[in-house]
């Protein structure tokens, strides 16, 4: 069982709280963004502005790529170090709020090199030099909420999750309208990562009462809701609703930890560019699939509350949610190359299993049976044990 339930120590949530900037104190703040949607929609200028007028110098660094690089983080270390911040805000997706967390570890400790880091819980005490705001603009990772931070290897293909309670976001900021503007593909792909987070962390060995009820929440509310928010973007009620779920799946899975499902999708993500969560929801159906021989009483104990029995109802829900929202059902159908995939599987199942998340996942695989769910999945085809 968990020991400890680790949260942001403020959250604010609701249509409006962005102006909530202006209950922070100190002198210099440092804005890691992307490369243009929150310079777009005014949210840049907005944050200055708020800042500034309590006193701060204020800098930002925008050009967080999706699937934030280590050559980026090293990038947005150097500007740290010349600007040095008390306040460091990570606003726009999560690449752009999981790099500013990398950054954050090396501002802090200026030696410490990335394979330092890679082992989970290795990062040392932060906040020696800034405290962290996380203001998310997507509905997905729940980055705002967690102690982990992803970060791509360009050159190895693969990604990191970097895991300790020390990336947890001192401030939260979940206000439903600062993801407004965004388009109907990344609303599904990242709607598909909350859900996935809500039903891997419900199912690892340290779930509790805690990190349970809030999975179950987050759970109801995207399937209620997340096919609204695609197809109306407008939908304030439906954004924030969808905002909220991501942020209560993010704090169930940053202390429970994650799966396979994973453990896949880093692999999938960093060897073919398939969007997170996109893979996450052709991963998701199977991975319960396999993992029901452990778990079957727990998935049958969510299931009920979406008006469904069992895992295999379940898994064959989400699907039918995955395909409303415009998500194919295999890579192969998404467009990687089948040539390509089969030389590379392998390596994938390998990265796999030494992937953090997959010490957590209920049911413990080999390498063949990655090769396997992986080849199913390619194809589109449903885990038959």
């Amino acid at each position: 069982m968990a020991e400890n339930f680790i949260v942001p120590s403020k959250t604010f949530h609701g249509i409006g709280t962005f102006e909530k900037l202006t209950e922070l104190s100190g002198k210099r703040a440092m804005i890691v963004t992307g490369k243009g949607s929150m310079r777009r929609t005014g949210y840049i200028d907005k944050a200055e502005q708020l800042l500034r007028s309590k006193g701060f110098e204020v800098h930002v660094f925008d050009g967080v790529e999706a699937d934030p690089s280590i050559e980026t983080v090293m990038c947005g270390f150097d500007e740290m170090q010349s600007f040095q911040p008390d306040w460091i805000i990570g606003l726009g997706g999560c690449s752009a709020i999981d790099a500013a967390k990398a950054m954050w570890v090396f501002y802090e400790y200026p030696d410490t090199k990335f394979e330092d880091i890679i082992p989970p819980f290795t990062i040392k005490p932060l906040r020696n030099k800034a405290k962290f705001v996380a203001i998310p603009s997507t509905s997905g990772t729940g980055t705002e909420a967690t102690c982990v931070s992803v970060i791509t290897d360009r050159e190895k293909g693969t990604k990191y999750p970097l895991v300790s309670y020390e990336l947890c976001p001192d401030v939260a900021i979940v206000d439903g309208e600062v993801c407004k503007s965004m388009p109907e593909h990344v609303t599904a792909n990242t709607g598909m990562d909350a859900l996935t987070h809500a039903l891997e962390a419900y199912v690892t060995p340290l779930a509790d009462a805690y990190t349970d009820s809030l999975a179950e929440r987050a759970v109801v509310d995207i399937f209620k809701t997340l096919p609204t928010a695609c197809k109306n973007g407008d939908d304030l009620d439906a954004r924030q609703t969808m905002h909220d779920a991501s942020c209560l799946a993010g704090m169930s899975f940053t202390n429970a930890l994650l799966g396979i499902v994973h453990s896949m999708a880093h692999q999938v993500g960093g060897m073919f560019g398939v969007p997170h969560g996109r893979a996450n929801a052709i991963l998701l159906p199977n991975v319960i699939r396999f993992n029901a021989k452990e778990s079957e009483a727990k998935y049958a104990q969510l299931a009920k509350l979406v008006d469904e029995n069992n895992s295999e109802s379940l898994a064959c829900r989400i699907e039918q949610l995955r395909s409303s929202v415009g998500i194919e059902d295999g890579f192969k159908q998404f467009g990687v190359d089948a040539d390509d995939w089969s030389v590379k599987v392998r390596t994938m199942a390998q990265n796999a299993m030494a992937d953090a998340c997959t010490g957590c996942n209920p049911r413990q695989p080999t390498e063949d049976e990655i090769v396997d769910l992986l080849n199913l999945c390619f194809e589109g085809v449903a885990y038959k044990g």
